[in-house]
């Protein structure tokens, strides 16, 4: 195992006679090329922070099971064809427009792809095994062509440009599904996601609290910052006895009549009424 971490590194170089390396990280450092990786032990490499603008000089890694190449600058995913064993890889926060060139990473189960300029889900039907899916932050109106992923725990597409729930229905044993910060009206399309533990849907444009009374393993609802309007609402919550963590802040129940910037000072009481299992509301736990 080698750590130069923030050591102001150029150039990756002098590491083959290192044969017996696993790992690798090279984290925040000033590195732009992918170069002199003859290392077949090598397991883990990470080239987290660093400058690099191309996906290169990786093919004698055939061993490597996580790739960490997040914050850097590279614009396309591409020479990735012979790491079959890549178990996880990171390309959070680079320039990257197209998802593209995985279909040999076949034992992936997960795939971070966070804060890029992606704007649709594509080109990752062979990768069965998936089970974590990360595409926060990038430019996605729809969610589509999800149909394989049956071994999806956690879905991630918060901070896009998703106006609709839907195309969800083979996601049957998703646990954690967070689509914060996108333009959805209506709750809706989880009918066969029954196993869901977590539910993050704030900061859109919901109007209504509906279509979740069937999940009953649900513990935790994130619906704040939107448009619920109707106390009534809470009601279609009753049936889940599990749930312990609900968000409903600056939602117009959340509102003081007086002044919309300021609580409304029955809006924790009325929620323990309806809801007296809760033990968190918002960011503060329920005595």
């Amino acid at each position: 195992e080698l750590d130069l971490n923030h050591e102001r590194i150029g150039k990756i170089e002098n590491l083959e006679n290192l044969t017996q390396l696993e790992r690798l990280c090279l984290r925040q450092n000033l590195i732009e090329k992918i170069e002199n990786l003859h290392n077949v032990s090598l397991q883990e490499l990470d080239l987290y922070d660093n400058v690099i603008t191309k996906i290169e000089n990786l093919e004698e890694l055939v061993n490597l099971t996580i790739l960490d190449l997040s914050f850097n600058r590279i614009s396309r995913i591409e020479n990735l064809d012979v790491l079959t064993n890549l178990n996880k890889l990171f390309l959070v926060q680079n320039k990257i427009s197209k998802i593209e060139n995985l279909s040999k990473l076949t034992k992936l189960t997960m795939l971070e792809l966070g804060s890029n300029r992606i704007r649709k889900i594509e080109n990752l039907q062979s990768l069965v095994n998936l089970t974590s899916l990360y595409l926060g932050k990038n430019k996605i109106d729809k969610i589509e062509n999800l149909n394989v992923f049956k071994n999806l725990t956690i879905l991630s597409l918060q901070s896009n440009r998703i106006v609709r729930m839907e195309n969800l229905e083979n996601l049957i044993n998703l646990d954690q599904l967070y689509l914060s910060h996108n333009g959805i009206e209506k709750i809706e399309g989880l009918e066969k996601l029954t196993k869901l533990t977590i539910l993050d849907v704030a900061a859109n444009r919901i109007k209504k609290i509906e279509n979740v009374n069937h999940i009953s393993t649900l513990e935790e609802f994130w619906c704040n910052d939107n448009q619920i309007s109707n106390w009534d609402d809470l009601h279609h919550l009753v049936p889940l006895k599990k749930l312990n963590t609900i968000y409903l802040e600056r939602n117009i129940i959340w509102m003081s009549s007086d002044d919309p910037e300021k609580i409304n000072p029955m809006y924790r009481k009325k929620i323990m009424l309806v809801l007296p299992w809760i033990k968190q509301i918002d960011a503060t736990f329920c005595r």
